[in-house]
């Protein structure tokens, strides 16, 4: 049986004036894997994953989500169709709670007149979803859900992050950078949670400079240079030195990794 991407791009451009970030750029995800992409600065892959989740309007090309065409004109109509992205600023308000962090933009109103009317958040409701969300994810290590995100460790601010992405995104979850700025032992924390939104069965689309990391939890590797798709290789068939060659130019990548 022919499996069929959940996600792809086809022919993707976008220019900014004479610079050209996306060339003709291709991309597919399937359901239920982990694909890293990787690139050098400038290769064009931020481009891409902003085209993906909303945030610019390619030039040219098609996005398809569960083969239909799609065409996102802000991140919030990429979240109505079930595409979360966990930026690597995180995108967080660090003066509000963590129920209010997760709710953002999405908040559980009170239900009737309260709620219509005048406009009342049911913050019991937003709370039990955040609690019982954090709890799925292992994340109970933070006893009060009402706390400012300000007062949480770099690595509980990514949890609460992944949370919410796991929480609303029912079809794809992108992660930006999601182990950039913590230490060893929150990374790893990190990458725990990666794999347990995998075992939800969310496919996720990981962006990241470490290579480690990258090897780790990858199913499949998309490699982006110049603008475009170079190849996508197995991590189980290359090693992080091939990795790097193919992304600097310094070595050709074979032929059948290109239709991997």
């Amino acid at each position: 049986m022919v499996r069929e991407p959940i996600l792809t791009c086809r022919g993707l451009v976008k220019r900014y004036g004479r610079v050209t970030a996306l060339d003709h750029a291709d991309f597919d995800l399937y359901p239920g894997e982990i694909l890293a992409v990787i690139g050098d600065n400038g290769a064009g892959k931020s481009s891409m994953i902003k085209a993906i989740s909303g945030a610019i309007l390619p030039d040219e090309g098609e996005i398809t989500l569960e083969g239909k065409p799609v065409h996102f004109s802000s991140p919030m109509r990429a979240r109505e169709a079930g595409i979360e992205t966990v930026y690597q600023n995180l995108a967080l308000s660090p003066a509000l709670s963590i129920a209010d962090n997760m709710f953002l933009g999405r908040e559980i109103r009170k239900p009737g007149v309260l709620g219509s009317w005048f406009r009342m958040l049911d913050r019991r409701a937003m709370e039990k979803h955040a609690r019982d969300k954090l709890s799925e994810l292992g994340l109970m290590t933070i006893q009060n859900i009402g706390q400012a995100v300000e007062t949480l460790s770099g690595g509980q601010r990514q949890g609460v992050a992944v949370a919410r992405a796991a929480a609303f995104g029912s079809k794809v979850v992108i992660m930006d950078e999601p182990t950039a700025a913590l230490g060893v032992k929150e990374s790893r924390r990190v990458l725990e949670l990666i794999l347990d939104v995998k075992r939800r069965g969310l496919p996720i689309v990981l962006i990241s400079h470490n290579m480690p990391h990258v090897f780790e939890v990858a199913d499949r590797i998309h490699i982006h240079r110049l603008g475009r798709r170079l190849v996508v290789i197995d991590p189980k068939e290359y090693t992080m030195s091939d990795a790097v060659a193919f992304m600097t130019g310094a070595k050709a990548p074979p032929e059948p990794a290109l239709a991997a």
